[in-house]
C-alpha cells in the first residue's frame, strides 16, 4: 500500500523547507488513516498490524515523498476473539482512504502552523502569514491525493526477500548507473507513464549530486516504523495472540541463546554499535611496524 500525498507546486518545496517534521507527519497521518478506516464497522471493524517505510524520490531522482505500508489481509477483532478477514478484495477503499489520509494531513499541517513549528524561507517567506497559508491549505483540495493497494506479488518468503532489499535502498542502486563521461552522469530509470520502459538520463554531474544530496534525511530519522499490533511495544502480547487464532505456528527461534560461558569478552565489543567483533588476523610487533605509515621527519616539529 502506498500514500502519496499531492506534491505538486509549493507542497514539495515547502516539505523539503521542514523535512523533519512533514516526513514525520506523513508516517503518522498514513499510519492513522490505515487505523481508523480499518477500525470502522462498515469496513473492517479491526485491529491491524503493519511497518511503513519512508521514500522520498522517483525513478529521475526528483522529489517525491510517499510511504510505503506492508499490511497483514486482515486484522484483530476489537474484542481480540477472533480474526477477520477482509471482505473486499482490496482490503480496504482506496478512495476512503485517500480522502481521510488527505484530511488528516492537511489538519495536521494546521495545526503545527498554529503552535509556530513551521518554518518559511525564500519564496514561501509569504506563507508565514496566517491568512496566505490558509488560501494555500484550500488550494490542497483542489486535486485527490493517492493511496494505491495491491496485492502482493509472491508468498511470505517472496515478500521477505524482496523487502530485505527494498527497505534499506537508497536512492539510486549501484547497477542503475551507466557511466559518467564529460561531467555528466547517466543512468537507467523506468517511464511509468509507457508501461515502466527502460529508458536512459543523462545529467550534468552537479544537478545529479543535487538531486542525490534532496533525499538525505534529516540526522536520527527513523524511516521505518511500526503500528497497530505491530508496534514495538504491542508486538510481544499482541503476536502470539495472532498466531493462536489463526492457527499458525510461531516462527521457531533458530539460533540458541549463548551459554554464559560463550558470551563474548566486553573488549571484544565494537564500541560504536555494541555488536561482536571477530579476530580476523593477529599480527606480530614487526608485522604492525611494517604496515604503519612513514614515519615524517618534520611530524613532530
Amino acid at each position: 500500500m502506498n500514500f502519496n500525498p499531492n506534491v505538486r507546486s509549493s507542497l514539495s518545496y515547502y516539505t523539503l523547507q521542514n523535512k523533519k517534521l512533514l516526513y514525520h507527519l506523513l508516517l503518522q497521518t498514513s499510519a492513522a488513516t490505515l487505523l481508523a478506516v480499518a477500525r470502522d464497522p462498515k469496513h473492517l471493524g479491526a485491529e491491524i498490524g503493519f511497518f511503513s517505510v519512508l521514500h522520498t524520490w522517483n525513478q529521475k531522482l526528483e522529489h517525491h515523498p510517499h510511504v510505503h505500508c506492508v499490511v497483514p489481509a486482515g486484522g484483530l477483532s476489537l474484542d481480540r476473539t477472533h480474526w477477520i478477514q477482509p471482505r473486499y478484495p482490496f482490503f480496504l477503499p482506496v478512495k476512503v482512504l485517500s480522502r481521510v489520509f488527505r484530511g488528516k494531513f492537511v489538519a495536521a499541517l494546521k495545526r503545527n502552523f498554529r503552535q509556530g513549528k513551521l518554518g518559511f524561507h525564500g519564496n514561501l517567506k509569504p506563507l508565514a502569514y496566517p491568512k496566505v497559508f490558509f488560501t494555500w491549505i484550500r488550494t490542497l483540495f483542489r486535486n485527490d491525493w493517492h493511496v494505491y493497494s495491491k496485492r502482493p506479488f509472491g508468498g511470505a518468503e517472496h515478500a521477505l526477500r524482496y523487502l530485505g532489499h527494498y527497505t534499506h535502498r537508497v536512492a539510486i542502486a549501484n547497477h542503475r548507473l551507466v557511466s559518467l563521461a564529460d561531467d555528466q552522469v547517466t543512468f537507467r530509470w523506468r517511464d511509468s507513464a509507457h508501461h515502466n520502459e527502460p529508458k536512459l538520463m543523462a545529467l550534468a554531474l552537479d544537478e545529479f549530486l543535487r538531486r542525490f544530496l534532496l533525499h538525505l534525511l534529516p540526522k536520527g530519522f527513523v524511516r521505518i516504523r511500526h503500528f497497530g499490533f505491530l508496534a514495538n511495544r504491542r508486538r510481544t502480547a499482541l503476536l502470539p495472540l495472532c498466531y493462536r487464532l489463526l492457527d499458525a505456528e510461531p516462527p521457531s527461534q533458530s539460533e540458541p541463546e549463548a551459554s554464559p560461558a560463550k558470551q563474548p569478552n566486553p573488549l571484544w565489543r565494537c564500541p560504536k554499535c555494541g555488536g561482536p567483533m571477530v579476530v580476523i588476523e593477529r599480527l606480530t610487533a614487526a608485522q604492525l611496524q611494517l604496515r604503519s605509515p612513514p614515519f615524517l621527519a618534520g611530524a613532530a616539529a
